[in-house]
């Protein structure tokens, strides 16, 4: 038997010993990593003696990189799981969650990598290269479907302007877009009845939205209130932090592989490692799983839109030209990218943003601060999303209840973004 999450128990299962005993020594490395590195333990629900161990003694980096280099070393070395999937997924999981830390571990003692070689050594992925020419054609277009003359960028604004969510009605518009996710998703996807997550409106953030989970089957969800927050974030937050996102998927991993079959690595989630893209791409993912394109413009029309007291008959007009904006995704990662690589500074890195990302000037600066603090972690959003939907629509097809299957299943396995490609 072994001790989890809340001090229950979770039945032994045939896995080779040498495993557990090395997950439980990857798990007290990330937790020695956070000691250096504050958002790097983005969630932990393990023993608390083991955090408090950490906190008590931090340990130096070179320590800490000599024995994650042993850990995956023998991590290495164990017979595969052949003939088992989810014990050999386990074991690759681990693997790669370990050489993701070495290189956390070498960039905090102060190895510089450029834009891909980091994406590749922390998320087992590198993003497409894009030109300004490829974003030039689709603000071309763009600026043939929007009103009036001048500037793309300044047009775009003015338009999204008017689909703002006032302040005084955001919370009935979350609390309605957070339970009709909740609900489509809970007609495919058995979760625990005790699950559930408290939501929070916060300021002075780089992000747009945040989930902390908390163990035994709890979240907080944080919204950033600094900017304006527009009708298409209220379905996008509430699924990608929610229903069927981040708290979902952290639930199904407790529930499924910490609880059910002992597997104490799930119990700490190292932000900057293969695992992030997983989340990310599933979460953004997820949005397009609960809801059809039809379906969303439907519910955003008569609920959404009316409880912010905006023009219900304007919706597809507005997810026309979104729609448009989004092939635009990748254009923040090519600004990541320069100025990560030291071709740009902040101030061209927002000026990109502004221009090829259609960012008002304060999200802009916002995105920069965000790639100051997490680095090439921005591709987890749409190439991890990009990754997911072909995975998945690859073994479901057009078949949506298919869909939420593959998607449940991708959502409670150790598979890595590199798995996702074969």
């Amino acid at each position: 038997m072994t001790l989890v999450a809340g001090g229950a128990l979770a039945p032994a299962h045939a896995q080779v010993p040498a495993m557990n005993e090395l997950a439980e020594q990857y798990v007290k490395l990330v937790l020695a990593v956070g000691q250096h590195d504050a958002d790097y333990v983005d969630a932990y629900y393990g023993p608390p003696e083991w955090r408090a161990a950490a906190e008590a003694g931090k340990r130096d980096l070179s320590a800490i990189a000599r024995d994650a280099e042993r850990v995956a070393a023998e991590l290495a070395a164990l017979e595969s799981g052949a003939g088992d999937e989810m014990l050999a997924l386990r074991q690759q999981y681990l693997v790669r969650q370990i050489e993701a830390l070495r290189a956390r571990v070498a960039m905090l003692g102060g190895q510089r990598l450029d834009f891909d070689a980091e994406s590749e050594a922390l998320y087992d992925a590198v993003a497409p290269h894009h030109t300004e020419a490829e974003f030039e054609r689709v603000l071309a277009e763009l600026g043939r479907r929007l009103p009036r003359e001048g500037p793309v960028g300044a047009r775009y604004a003015d338009f999204r302007s008017e689909f703002v969510i006032p302040k005084e009605r955001l919370a009935a518009v979350f609390d309605a877009a957070i339970a009709e996710c909740r609900e489509r998703t809970l007609k495919h996807i058995a979760l625990p009845r005790d699950e559930a997550f408290t939501l929070e409106y916060v300021t002075d953030k780089s992000w747009s939205g945040y989930n902390w989970y908390q163990g035994n089957y709890r979240s907080i969800i944080q919204i950033n209130t600094d900017l304006p927050i527009f009708i298409d974030r209220a379905i996008d937050l509430a699924c990608h932090e929610g229903y069927p996102g981040h708290h979902v998927y952290n639930v199904l991993l407790e529930k499924n592989l910490v609880r059910d079959r002992g597997w104490i690595e799930y119990m700490v989630y190292p932000l900057f490692s293969p695992q992030s893209l997983i989340a990310e791409g599933t979460a953004n993912f997820g949005i397009e799983v609960a809801f059809t394109e039809d379906e969303r413009r439907a519910f955003e029309g008569e609920v959404l839109f009316r409880a912010a007291g905006l023009d219900a008959s304007r919706v597809a007009e507005y997810y026309e030209l979104a729609k448009l904006a989004e092939r635009l995704a990748y254009a923040g990662n090519e600004a990541a990218r320069r100025y990560r690589n030291g071709l740009i500074d902040a101030t061209a890195a927002a000026a990109w943003h502004e221009t090829y990302a259609l960012m008002p000037p304060l999200r802009a600066q916002q995105r920069v601060r965000f790639i100051d603090q997490y680095g090439a972690y921005v591709i987890n959003y749409n190439l991890g999303k990009d990754l997911v939907a072909a995975y998945v629509e690859r073994l479901a097809g057009d078949d949506p209840e298919r869909r939420w299957r593959e998607f449940e299943r991708l959502i409670s396995s150790p598979r890595l973004p590199s798995g996702l490609r074969e």
